[in-house]
């Protein structure tokens, strides 16, 4: 039985994951689904540090595949250089480079991010994404009633991991695997293909839909999970 620790992206919480996690367990496996803190003081490591901990109090041995969404790819391999993992999974996720600033990496490289809150009116939350950004650039194909409910529970987000130093210095050495969402409009599908073949080392596996299939798609995403740990 795999343990996988699925990690939000930006402005989500371990919520998001909640109809995902009885597909993986569907098929035998189960799930960590930690909260990610968002305070600015809170960078990679401070992250890497939450899901250890969760996996830790999950028993959780050294069967586990990381998947990190979003914004959470940047603790995915600070992780993996703190403990044993079998593979790491990075979902529409931001890739980060060892010892560098992010913001830096993003400057050089303007199609990973693509997701834009430059709507002219519309509905506001606490998050300071508005409804029209979050439907548009996260959840453009999940059922109107989900991605509002999602909506609703978005908190606001310290970008620390983007501005500080990576604290890894070097790459783990542990499998990785890029999936990307063919249709996803917060992380460009181009890079994705791009970043997959160039830090990773291998072609990006193509999922339909936008940036969001744990909502939208849960049981395609977890068929894709599941075959992935058994690479």
């Amino acid at each position: 039985m795999t343990t996988f620790a699925l990690i939000h992206g930006g402005a989500h919480g371990g919520w998001c994951w909640e109809l995902l996690v009885p597909e993986l367990e569907a098929h035998g496996h189960n799930a960590v689904t930690p909260d990610l803190p968002f305070e600015e003081d809170a960078g990679a490591k401070v992250w890497a540090e939450t899901v250890i901990g969760a996996l830790d109090e999950a028993g959780a041995g050294d069967d586990v595949v990381l998947v990190g969404h979003s914004l959470g790819g940047m603790a995915v391999p600070v992780i993996a250089s703190m403990r044993p993992v079998r593979r790491m999974v990075f979902l529409g996720a931001m890739v980060p480079v060892p010892g560098r600033v992010y913001a830096d990496y993003l400057a050089e490289n303007p199609d990973a991010v693509t997701f834009t809150n430059d709507f002219e009116t519309g509905e506001m939350n606490s998050s300071g994404l508005s409804w029209e950004a979050a439907r548009d650039g996260f959840y453009n194909d999940v059922p109107e009633d989900v991605a509002r409910r999602a909506w609703d529970r978005l908190r606001p987000t310290a970008l620390t991991v983007f501005t500080e130093q990576c604290p890894i210095d070097r790459w783990p050495d542990v499998p990785s695997t890029y999936i990307l969402m063919t249709e996803d409009r917060a992380v460009g599908p181009e890079w994705s293909r791009r970043v997959a073949r160039e830090r990773l080392g291998s072609d990006a596996i193509e999922l339909p839909g936008s940036h969001s299939p744990f909502l939208s798609r849960p049981a395609v995403l977890a068929d894709a999970l599941v075959t992935v740990s058994q690479l």
